[in-house]
């Protein structure tokens, strides 16, 4: 893209929350700062949410664009990354819809923009580095605020030597990488720990996300895995304050200074973000009332949050719920296990029992089970399972996902935070909301919901249900797409089977990227067998 629009944000958007979903899990181990809770991938990708659901449909000018989605971080923000990432969306977005204005006058006048696309964009990070650093009470370097620094400084190096737009959202994102790596020898912390900073980490999968919007590249961000700690995880647990307090605050601009200083005093972590007399509060601290009763001193303190940190789960601990998935092939289990899920073997030809469901709810330890059956064949089967594991006082339920695409799209969302029903709510509503489909060869001369097909024809399954019969693959799974896409959608996920020709993925990738510019396309590699794709629309 050459220019900084509000169908670039949304791209932008809409592929960052597929990356932090898919680093979610690894983000969380990596959190031993300033807490170590292992909630920051799943904070960022909440905060990320809140901001996506907040940009409206329909036709919108880039500032009313930035906007929303600004507001929508800010009140959607959870935890100490979340916050702070709020700020950096909000004051980088106000920042570009400033340089770059988008909206006509009463004469239908465009007005000039202050400065290229490139410059803009490296002058907006800069503006929401300075930003977020002045919402920290007391910044600490090796954090995000580091690695947020580092990549406007790359963006404005590239800017001042004449690079494009595209250019210098490469060098924002190579310099955000490199200050990652280096977080771990910035804070003892991360030291000991053998970790970069969780919060840098989920930083650098956002700003990769605008790579692959900016360059039509598809770029992964892998999250980096722990090195050698240099002491014993006994170390990493330091005296500090009890409680994580979070709450928004309407108050006057002006008072909100002395405000954040009067917070500095009582606590920790202190990150206070917003302006227009809207503010997101963030603070640890012991004493919970003295820092609700600051808010009340200056505004109105609202969605009051108190977590105390004692009663969070650790990762050494036995988990108090489990989701349990029925992967059809090694990368989805790999998928699966990835995203916080345990992982039953099942799939075509292979159709996994009650009882090998039973013994991973049992090896789990879990008193709250989710079930991903993620095929129709069998629900039946977990159902069966939840029913037997009801009978042990367990609480289960079985989200009747039928296709493999179905159940990634649950697990993305499951929030071990929240209360158990309000999990199963946004895991089958994720799991809903997904269409499915695939692509086979015939085995056999049979009659099909689409007609007569014989050995070695391709056929193409939407739903469910045969619906096409050609001769070659690859026009089956375009024909697949584009009846999934008829009736909208946003993301397309496609997962290569095992003995699948990597060109069939890519032909698809094409069409859609040439045909519907407004579909994210991700591909995984499932190693399923029979199905050399499974798609899926959200």
């Amino acid at each position: 893209m050459e220019e900084l629009t509000v169908g670039a944000l949304r791209a932008w958007a809409r592929t960052a929350l597929v990356e932090l979903r898919r680093a979610r899990a690894g983000i969380d181990e990596l959190n031993v700062y300033p807490v170590p809770d292992g909630d920051t991938g799943t904070n960022l990708y909440l905060t990320w949410e809140a901001a996506c659901e907040a940009l409206p449909q329909g036709e919108l000018t880039f500032a009313e664009a930035v906007q929303a989605f600004g507001r929508g971080a800010l009140l959607g923000a959870r935890g100490n990354s979340g916050v702070i990432t709020s700020q950096l969306v909000r004051a980088c977005g106000m920042r570009l819809a400033e340089n770059l204005p988008r909206d006509r006058d009463s004469d239908g006048v465009l007005a000039d923009p202050r400065m290229s696309e490139a410059a803009a964009l490296a002058d907006a990070l800069t503006y929401a580095a300075d930003a977020a650093y002045g919402a920290v009470a007391e910044p600490v370097e090796g954090t995000m605020l580091t690695v947020a620094r580092a990549a406007a400084t790359g963006a404005m190096t590239a800017a001042n030597d004449g690079k494009s737009l595209a250019e210098v959202c490469l060098a924002a994102v190579a310099s955000a990488r490199h200050a990652l790596t280096r977080t771990t020898e910035q804070l003892d912390v991360l030291r000991r720990a053998g970790v970069v900073d969780a919060g840098g980490a989920g930083l650098v999968v956002i700003l990769g996300a605008m790579e692959s919007v900016l360059t039509g590249r598809a770029v992964t961000i892998d999250v980096p895995a722990r090195v050698e700690p240099q002491e014993v995880a006994g170390d990493l647990d330091p005296e500090g304050p009890a409680y994580e307090v979070m709450y928004l605050l309407d108050a006057a601009d002006e008072a909100v200074a002395d405000f954040r200083r009067q917070l500095a005093a009582l606590g920790d972590s202190v990150v206070v973000v917003g302006g227009d007399g809207l503010w997101n509060v963030h603070v640890h601290a012991d004493d919970v009332g003295a820092a609700i009763e600051l808010g009340i001193a200056i505004g109105r303190p609202h969605r009051i949050r108190v977590t105390h940190f004692a009663d969070q789960p650790h990762h050494e601990a036995p988990l108090g719920r489990a989701v349990i998935a029925v992967a059809a092939g090694a990368g989805l289990a790999e998928l699966f296990t990835e995203a916080g899920a345990k992982v039953v073997v099942g799939g075509p030809g292979r159709r996994c029992s009650t009882g090998e469901i039973l013994a991973a709810i049992e090896k789990s330890q879990a008193t709250e089970i989710v079930l991903l059956p993620n095929d129709k064949d069998s629900i039946a089967v977990a159902e069966a399972a939840a029913t037997a594991a009801r009978q042990g006082g367990l609480r289960v339920a079985v989200i009747p996902t039928r296709a493999q695409v179905q159940g990634l799209a649950a697990i993305a969302v499951h929030d071990a935070a929240a209360s158990f029903d309000d999990d199963v709510v946004h895991q089958s509503a994720a799991a809903g909301q997904t269409r499915h489909g695939a692509v086979t060869i015939a085995v056999k001369d049979a009659y099909t919901m689409a007609g007569r097909c014989r050995i070695g024809d391709a056929l193409g399954v939407v739903d469910g249900d045969f619906a096409l019969i050609t001769e070659d693959l690859t026009e089956a799974a375009v024909g697949v797409v584009d009846r999934l896409l008829g009736g909208g959608g946003e993301l397309l996920t496609i997962v290569t089977g095992r003995d699948a020709d990597p060109e069939l993925a890519a032909a698809i990738e094409r069409h859609v990227r040439r045909h519907r510019k407004d579909v994210d396309v991700v591909v995984y590699d499932g190693g399923q067998d029979r199905y050399p794709l499974l798609i899926g629309v959200e």
